[in-house]
């Protein structure tokens, strides 16, 4: 095979192990932005990908690269051969070499993305009102059970009473500012804590109150329980292990941190990447996502069906909790080029019912008038009250369903025939119950063309919260 004879503007040489011996300029420049060291392995990952091509079959390879060094987008032409020597390694000539700046993601989309992580990564959060003072919790994490339970037993106290704040000797609770971010010691738990607190409010954040969420070091270690112990206990309709009580806090854990490493790299948070393995990172995330939204509806799926299983009602305001689950899905809504249409700060409907279980169905209410939207069009929420009733209604401008269809609509496990990436037509269903656990009812009314309105109907409050 005949050396490389044209004019190249940098040339490189690398061994058996796809590790640079020789580079010139620029190239040996990218090399280093890109994280890696000369000599040292090919840290631009199309070129590796040429370099092992060319050694696995021994060929001559050419063709267009691409780079994100963090600060430039670069693109070269390459051409890569087997070293004649008995090296093992490759020749490599760049030709045609362009920089051009790379777009940066604004600061408000960075802060969005790594609240999501925070929220996936998240075993245990509560709602806090404009104080600091608990106002509900919810957690996933065995080591945090304990936690949990005085937490809701003292519901009203600020909730940095119930943990350590190592190093800190101010009074409790410190500003907001200062606890976002903080680590935390929790009495049951080895693992070190993080706290993260998502303030609500404008002019002043925080002023309409905050969701805390804790987050781990580590992972829980833990074992999938023996199948000889799932045995006679905790079974649902139909004989299926408790994945609840049993499973469900063990596959969690990994899926999660599966979904924020993937974010984290999909994000570009460690370091310049490849458009593709940006793309393919997105792909694992996606993929992360169904399977735990998948395992959580199997988890409150046994939950409601339970026969002992009941709610915690309270006073609540249906537009406190729209406007919180509107936060949620606000990133989401952005992708998919939906307005979320919300009640405005000030508008209320008092309502009796479980905040948890309220936001749980809204959320899925919602989401799925986002998924099922076109681009450029609006999901409404309105709230009204009727005699003893508060109802709040999700309409969205999708394609609508024929009467067979919102027949069977709230189906266990129904689809409406939708086939390869969506839910697992649980979240109706489970909708649905929670909805008349709490008193309530969930209905719909839709017509081909023109949209569905998901009405939850709950029993009404006489005043508003204060």
């Amino acid at each position: 095979m005949t050396p490389f004879t044209g004019s190249f503007l940098a040339r490189a040489r690398t061994d058996a192990e796809n590790r640079f011996i020789h580079v010139d300029e620029p190239l040996a420049g990218l090399q280093l932005r890109c994280g890696g060291e000369i000599p040292g392995r090919v840290a631009i990952p199309e070129l590796l990908e040429v370099v092992r091509k060319s050694r696995a079959y021994g060929l001559r390879l050419a063709r267009k690269i691409r780079a994100h060094d963090g600060q430039e987008i670069v693109t070269a032409w390459v051409e890569v051969e087997p070293s004649e020597d008995e090296s093992g390694g490759c020749e490599i000539g760049v030709s045609n070499w362009q920089s051009a700046a790379a777009p940066q993601e604004g600061g408000q989309r960075v802060a969005e993305r790594r609240l999501q992580i925070d929220q996936t990564l998240a075993e245990l959060n509560a709602r806090l009102d404009a104080r600091q003072n608990v106002l509900a919790v919810d957690c996933s994490a065995p080591d945090l059970a304990g936690l949990a339970d005085e937490m809701r037993k003292g519901i009203g106290r600020p909730w940095t009473s119930f943990l350590d704040l190592p190093g800190s000797t101010h009074a409790q609770p410190l500003h907001w500012r200062l606890l976002d971010g903080a680590k935390c010691a929790i009495a049951g738990s080895t693992r070190g804590w993080r706290s993260v607190l998502v303030p609500h409010g404008q002019p002043e954040p925080g002023s309409n109150g905050f969701d805390l969420y804790l987050i781990a070091d580590m992972p829980l270690a833990q074992q999938a329980p023996e199948p000889e112990k799932l045995a006679g206990k905790g079974k649902v309709k139909g004989g299926v292990a408790s994945l609840g009580r049993d499973l469900s806090p063990v596959l969690r854990q990994p899926i999660a941190r599966i979904i924020a490493n993937a974010e984290t790299i999909r994000t570009r948070m460690a370091g310049p990447l490849a458009d593709e393995y940006s793309d393919y990172a997105a792909d694992i995330a996606a993929a992360g996502q169904h399977l735990l939204s998948l395992i959580e509806d199997l988890a409150d799926l046994e939950v409601v069906e339970a026969e002992d299983f009941s709610t915690a009602p309270d006073r609540i305001d249906l537009g406190d909790v729209a406007r919180r689950a509107a936060g949620i899905l606000g990133v989401r809504a952005q992708e998919k080029n939906v307005k979320l249409v919300v009640p405005q700060m000030g508008d209320s409907v008092p309502a009796i019912a479980e905040f948890r279980r309220v936001l749980q169905v809204l959320l899925n209410l919602m989401g799925n008038a986002i998924n099922y939207s076109p681009a450029g069009s609006q999901v409404w929420i309105r709230m009204e009250t009727a005699g003893e009733r508060a109802r709040i209604t999700v309409a969205d401008q999708g394609q609508g369903m024929s009467e067979e269809q919102q027949a069977v609509v709230f189906n266990k496990f129904e689809r409406l025939g939708r086939t390869g990436e969506g839910g697992s037509g649980l979240g109706l269903y489970i909708s649905r119950r929670l909805a008349r656990v709490m008193g309530g009812e969930l209905s719909v009314e839709s017509a081909p063309g023109q949209g569905a309105r998901f009405t939850l109907d709950l029993p009404g409050a006489e005043n508003p919260l204060a």
